[in-house]
Formats: C-alpha cells, sequence, structure tokens
C-alpha cells in the first residue's frame, strides 16, 4: 500500500525496473536506477546526521539530479524545500535561516552566489553536489559508497514532505507545509482525474519551488509514467520548447498559461506535430478563451483543463474542454474535485445564499498542515466546523470570490484583496481584466488601481499587444465603455513588451504597485 510519497518509486522499480522515469535534456533514468539512486542517497543523507523531520534545500537548476534529490530526502525522512536558482540571495538566504535548513543541495553552475548565500552566520553545515568554502561539501560520487537498499526508518503518512514558500500580498514568504499524506491525496486525485497511465508522457514546464510541479514529481511516479523535466534553456526559448513536445511525444502538458502563450507566439507553431497531446492543463491565472482557441487548433487530439487550486491545497477544482470554447467569455472554476468539500461564506462566515458570492473555503485530503513557523497565519488561513460533536473539520480560506451558478459550476469573480471601491462603487479587477483580455489585438494585460488624491481613484492598465496589432489603446478603453460601468473602464492603459512576472510566471502584481507607488508624486 502507498502511504509515502516514494513508495511509487519503489514499487515501479519492481515491476517494471527498465520504464523511464524522468528524462531531462539528453539524460534519463529509468525506474529501477531512480530507486537505487534515492536509497544511496538517502544513506547518505543520515550519515550525515539528517533527521526525521529535518528541512533540506534544493538549490539546483531543472535536473534529473533535482528528481533523484526529492525522492532520496523523502526517504531519509526529511522534507526538502525547493529555493529558486533566480531569487535574489538575499531572499534565499532568509528562507534558509527561517526553515533552519542545514543541508543544501547545489550544482556547480550556481557557484557564483555561494559566497554570498552560505556567508556566515549561517544554518547551512553541508552542501550536496558542488564545493563551498567553509562548508563541509559533498559529491554525487559518493553515493557509491552507500547501499542500494532502502533504509530501514519509520516514517508516517502525517510527517513533513516539503515546505515549499510563497510570497504573499505583503510580499514576504510564507512556507506551506505539505505531508506525505497531503501530497500522495493530491497525487491520485490528478492521477483518476486525467486517467494518467504507465504509457503517458508528461511535460513539467514548471521548476521545482513552484507547485505544479508536483504533478511530474508525484503524479507522473504513481502511474509508472515518464516526466520530461523541460530544461532551463527550453524555457527561454518558446521554438525550442514546441520542438521538445513534438519530439518528446508529449502527452500530458501542464504549465501557468504564460508558457502557452510564448508557445502560440512561435513562429513555428504550424509546423509543429502537437498530435500526440492529449491533455493540456493550465492553472494560477486566467488563460483567456481566444488564446485557449488557437491552442487547440494546433494539438487536435487534446482536451484542455482549467485548474484551480491554491498551494495550499494543490487542486480542488476543474473544468474540462473538449472542444474549444465558443465564446469569450471567462472559464469557470468548475467541479469541485473527488475528497473535497466546499463553503462560500459572507464576510461574517455565514453560508450565502445560492447563487451569491462569497469567499470559497476548501476541506480536502489534499490540503497543508499549516504554514511554517507562522501560528499566526495558520490560525488566519482556517475555519472550523463542528458538525459532530469532537469531530472537527477544517477549512482553508482561499481569499477567493466565487458563486455557484445554476449548473452548479463554480465561477471565478475575483480576490478579496483585489475588489477595490472607485466612488462608492464595488469593482473587481479581474473581471476588468477578463474584459480587456478579450478584445482583439490584447496578448496580455493586467489592470491595477492608482490613487490620484483626494481619495479619487482610478483604473489603468497595462498590455502586451499582439504582434500584428496596429493602432491606439484608445479603442480599448471605447470598447471596453459598452460592457463594463463607466468607474470599472481603464482610464489608461500603457503598452510594454512584457508584464512584471515573479519566478512562477505569474503576473508580479506586488512589482507593478510598487512600481505605481514610487511613480506617484
Amino acid at each position: 500500500m502507498h502511504y509515502l510519497l516514494f513508495h511509487p518509486i519503489d514499487r515501479h522499480a519492481a515491476a517494471s525496473p527498465d520504464r523511464t522515469a524522468f528524462r531531462c535534456g539528453k539524460q534519463a533514468i529509468t525506474y529501477a536506477e531512480l530507486a537505487e539512486r534515492t536509497n544511496r542517497l538517502a544513506h547518505l543523507l543520515l550519515a550525515q546526521g539528517v533527521q526525521r523531520g529535518d528541512r533540506i534545500g534544493i538549490y539546483l537548476p531543472r535536473s534529473l539530479d533535482g528528481a533523484a534529490a526529492v525522492h532520496g530526502i523523502l526517504k531519509a525522512g526529511a522534507a526538502y524545500v525547493p529555493l529558486d536558482p533566480e531569487a535574489p540571495v538575499a531572499r534565499t538566504r532568509r528562507l534558509i535561516d527561517d526553515c533552519g535548513i542545514k543541508v543544501v543541495f547545489v550544482a556547480p553552475a550556481l557557484r557564483r552566489n555561494f559566497t554570498a548565500l552560505f556567508a556566515a552566520p549561517s544554518p547551512v553545515n553541508r552542501v550536496v553536489g558542488g564545493d563551498v568554502e567553509g562548508v563541509i561539501s559533498l559529491e554525487w560520487d559518493a553515493l557509491a559508497d552507500y547501499p542500494a537498499t532502502a533504509p530501514d526508518l519509520r516514517i508516517l503518512g502525517d510527517d513533513l514532505a516539503y515546505v515549499m514558500y510563497t510570497s504573499g500580498s505583503t510580499g514576504e514568504p510564507k512556507g506551506i507545509m505539505h505531508t506525505h499524506t497531503s501530497g500522495l491525496a493530491y497525487a491520485r486525485l490528478s492521477r483518476d482525474l486525467y486517467n494518467v497511465q504507465p504509457d503517458d508522457v508528461i511535460g513539467n514546464h514548471c521548476a521545482l519551488h513552484y507547485d505544479i510541479s508536483t504533478f511530474g514529481y508525484f503524479t507522473g511516479p504513481l502511474a509508472g509514467a515518464t516526466t520530461v523535466i523541460v530544461t532551463d534553456a527550453h524555457t527561454k526559448f518558446p521554438t525550442s520548447l514546441l520542438q521538445l513536445v513534438e519530439q518528446e511525444r508529449i502527452t500530458i502538458w501542464y504549465s501557468v498559461p504564460l508558457a502557452l502563450l510564448q508557445m502560440l507566439r512561435s513562429p513555428t507553431l504550424g509546423e509543429r506535430d502537437l498530435s500526440a497531446l492529449r491533455w493540456v492543463l493550465f492553472g494560477g491565472e486566467v488563460f483567456a478563451p481566444r488564446h485557449l482557441r488557437a491552442l487547440m487548433e494546433h494539438a487536435p487530439n487534446a482536451r484542455a483543463s482549467n485548474v484551480y487550486g491554491p498551494a495550499e491545497v494543490n487542486q480542488c477544482t476543474y473544468f474540462h474542454l473538449a472542444e474549444a470554447p465558443d465564446t469569450d467569455d471567462p472559464l469557470p472554476l468548475g467541479h469541485v474535485w473527488n475528497d473535497t468539500e466546499t463553503l462560500i461564506l459572507d464576510p461574517d462566515d455565514g453560508e450565502v445564499a445560492e447563487g451569491e458570492i462569497g469567499e470559497l473555503l476548501v476541506r480536502s485530503a489534499t490540503r497543508m498542515k499549516g504554514y511554517w513557523n507562522r501560528a499566526d497565519l495558520t490560525a488566519r488561513g482556517f475555519y472550523y466546523r463542528e458538525r459532530i460533536p469532537g469531530n472537527r473539520e477544517t477549512f482553508y480560506r482561499t481569499g477567493d470570490l466565487v458563486y455557484r451558478d445554476a449548473d452548479g459550476l463554480l465561477q471565478f469573480m475575483g480576490r478579496k484583496d483585489r475588489q477595490v471601491k472607485i466612488r462608492g462603487h464595488r469593482v473587481e479587477l479581474e473581471e476588468v481584466e477578463a474584459v480587456l483580455a478579450a478584445q482583439p489585438g490584447v496578448g496580455e494585460a493586467a489592470v491595477y488601481l492608482r490613487e490620484i488624491g483626494d481619495n479619487e481613484k482610478v483604473i489603468e492598465a497595462l498590455v502586451v499587444a499582439e504582434s500584428d496589432w496596429v493602432g491606439n489603446p484608445r479603442t480599448w478603453i471605447i470598447a471596453m465603455g459598452d460592457q463594463l460601468p463607466p468607474h470599472a473602464v481603464p482610464v489608461r492603459i500603457d503598452l510594454l513588451p512584457n508584464l512584471p512576472r515573479n519566478d512562477a510566471g505569474k503576473i508580479d502584481r506586488l512589482a507593478i504597485r510598487e512600481a505605481i507607488t514610487k511613480s506617484m508624486p
């Protein structure tokens, strides 16, 4: 029985030892090789004093070493903490300090950051995979000195498996704690929902520090599928990314919409054979229906799925499309998936009437344990209900505003913290953004609020126009005036070559907010 995240690796190693577990670039590793490598790695970590529950950092580019590190750490009874190699070093140091990380996996390609990253005082006393002055450094070659069999450890499903940091609305990182149980619940539910099979090839575009990566690292192995880890180089060049999808015969793709937009803009899109794709999954941000239509034209055998779920619950809803959408109406969040319950509450924590808007709360086996070292955030993030005396049910407050339509589908109406008031009128910035994104010639859009003095507020926007668009942004403002009330129409739209993005590929709202604040007189 699988109750730990690495159990599927060992099962497939015994049943199908030569099946490829992961590929990255020109390298590949079978399930048998991965099982042995992770066993040796677990023994190495234990020999260095790693104990059950310790947090171990992974500071690596996209690579097979990352996959081995994840499962080797778990086999040692520890929890992995993915660290973004492209994040500012000062931020990464804060995460290391906050999580009390003593061991970090590194790569020589990132050595330029080592001095600043590990300068004293630092809790890190060992690194694996590189040479850091003043720190005990271990090479991958050392694995040959350790047993190829699994360590004899008692690890429970409720033990910590990983801590994934994400920035809140203030920009201060918060560590989301997931257990083996919550991670494996997600792997099972997503495997079943998308019918992932051993012959599937999963395109893993997202880096390890982003929660979408768990589909490739956990759902794929649970099904015995092959996960293709997209290299850092491929993520930067849409043309080569399309070539990878074609050459690898990827059957399931999962990424943020930005990656799909980049592929759509590639001049070689029409030349690529994407017929192997049977699922295109996207989440993290809104994907304009007209872009989805264009994508599905080039992937004739693919169904699309709008995936929703904060990292705190992995995933909780889905909306499948067997055919391209025929309107530009925003896609619904859709259906609540199995083993999950939702509530829609008003500001006083009362359930709203059917069809009314409220905050979405989620109770699921996939829910996080809490926020690392932040009991205050955890308390604010949870809602408790006791229908049966002594049986307390825990819901996560998503902060997302939704309503359930007549067909039973959840419709997204925006974030609680993005609901603004202009001249006494409530405005959902997401609604404005969706209307703008649907305008001809708009490639990407970001809407924001600007205060212009004396408590006067207006809406403005940033747009990345499509390459063949020629015109004046004023035409978009006029068109939006036919679809939105006057107070919700942007008064100004600025054109940019690119929108600011965070390390997860999402629009960086905090960066926009800071830039607007600095530009104010």
